[in-house]
């Protein structure tokens, strides 16, 4: 499915350049998809992060991105997965503060409080994919002329 000025792509997440990469479709689609900018960093922020963690704890793997639409509100869905060792403790993981590494703890509770619908599948040794959708907000009406 396309949506006006949107492109549904595949990109690949194996070093940090793919993570750039992965920030400026996000950024470029929601933008085009008329997201406010505070949406657009949301979105752009959980995707980084999302991003992140596909890279040092998944091993690498891809994004999907699609663009939706829902009668008049436009959206875009994001699709991270990998083939690496999964979660083995999802709530926790989801739990703020918790961290498998050197990192905040924000990651996944983070990304799950800036988007609108957050999903995960995982299990030890089948991988991870977190799926993310975030919807733009209706644009504001032209101010008239006076």
């Amino acid at each position: 499915m396309q949506t006006a000025g949107c492109v549904d792509a595949c990109l690949p997440i194996h070093s940090d350049m793919d993570l750039v990469w992965v920030r400026q479709h996000v950024r470029q689609s929601a933008a085009q998809l008329g997201f406010g900018l505070v949406e657009q960093t949301k979105l752009v922020t959980a995707a980084s992060e999302l991003a992140r963690n596909t890279l040092v704890h998944g091993g690498g793997g891809q994004v999907e991105a699609t663009c939706l639409t829902n009668g008049h509100v436009q959206g875009l869905r994001l699709v991270f997965s990998d083939e690496g060792p999964g979660i083995p403790d999802l709530d926790r993981a989801l739990t703020d503060g918790f961290t498998s590494g050197d990192g905040l703890g924000m990651g996944l509770g983070g990304a799950r409080r800036l988007v609108h619908e957050f999903a995960v599948d995982s299990s030890p040794s089948a991988g991870t994919k977190v799926t993310v959708t975030s919807w733009a907000r209706r644009p504001p009406r032209p101010r008239e002329e006076m």
